[in-house]
């Protein structure tokens, strides 16, 4: 995998703008112990990735290249969700050689499977194959909130076989939060941090539930702390304003939430809806700079204070 190169894909003027971004990839980032040595001494360097889903009528490469094109240094592959086929294609007609190839031809690092269709079991070999990464999938339907500590603990004890993948295939588990679900409120995310014991297993941050929740973002990220492995920059409005530097949020104070718990993932524009390409790529770009932009603010505030 892409982890030993001097930069995280720079290879065109397009992409001079992650020039600041640390040579270590998303998922090397998560590794408990080079990042306890790091803190204090190393700044927060937002690292950027995009999902796969937004060109799920392109097949795995050309979907590879636009996002390759577009600047983003890594990528988070869907299984079957809507319909996208590109996880299933991997496995099938790539396998673990095929993926990084088309990886490298790219400069791409893997950060994530996206296994809410199929389920992480399924893909876990072929994870922790390609170079390892972190496998993002749901939790459990809701409860009362009297209910929240030992449905979770039972949760969590549900979750034991798929752990033990994640370290036998040395690859991070992330249960992303959302509505009418288990992990949904900001309690339910305490919880989850309070009773998980697994340095193998985390959280996946939706924004978009957590705003559609009337909670604040920046109190989850809080929470989350150390836990959190995957960050959606992704907001609660339609369309494109799902998008940072589309919709109404200001994401900067979410950048500054990351940077405060030296977050080891990476930024993930993300939306749902079904794009044309060509349409897909304009809103990413926007999404990009806008992201670049904003996260350069937050430094010369920090700065200045």
């Amino acid at each position: 995998m892409t982890t030993s190169r001097e930069t995280c894909g720079i290879m065109t003027s397009r992409r001079v703008f992650l020039g600041h971004v640390a040579a270590a990839g998303c998922t090397a980032a998560l590794n408990r112990q080079s990042a306890s040595a790091a803190e204090g001494r190393v700044p927060w360097t937002m690292q950027l990735s995009t999902s796969s889903i937004h060109y799920l009528r392109l097949p795995i490469e050309q979907a590879c290249e636009r996002i390759a094109e577009l600047g983003f240094e890594a990528v988070d592959i869907w299984s079957a969700h809507q319909g996208c086929p590109h996880l299933d294609d991997v496995a099938q007609r790539l396998g673990t050689d095929g993926l990084r190839k088309v990886l490298d031809r790219r400069k791409l690092k893997l950060f994530a499977f996206s296994v809410y269709a199929g389920g992480y079991a399924r893909y876990a070999q072929l994870l922790g194959e390609s170079g390892g990464g972190v496998a993002v999938q749901g939790s459990a339907g809701p409860c009362e909130p009297g209910e929240l500590t030992a449905r979770m603990k039972a949760f969590l004890e549900a979750l034991k076989p798929q752990i033990e993948l994640a370290e036998r295939y040395n690859s991070y588990l992330a249960i992303e939060n959302h509505g009418h679900a288990l992990l949904d409120s900001l309690d339910s995310f305490k919880a989850f941090v309070d009773l998980n014991r697994s340095p193998r297993l985390g959280i996946a941050l939706a924004p978009y539930h957590v705003q559609a929740g009337k909670a604040s973002v920046e109190d989850a990220i809080a929470i989350c702390g150390g836990q959190l492995f995957f960050f959606y920059a992704w907001q609660h409005a339609d369309g494109v304003g799902q998008l940072p530097g589309d919709g109404p949020t200001d994401f900067r104070p979410w950048l500054a939430a990351l940077a405060k718990i030296r977050y080891r993932g990476c930024v993930n524009p993300f939306m749902h809806g079904d794009l044309e390409p060509e349409t897909m790529s304009a809103a990413l770009a926007k999404s990009r700079d806008y992201l670049v932009r904003s996260w350069t603010e937050v430094q010369q505030r920090t700065a200045g204070n």
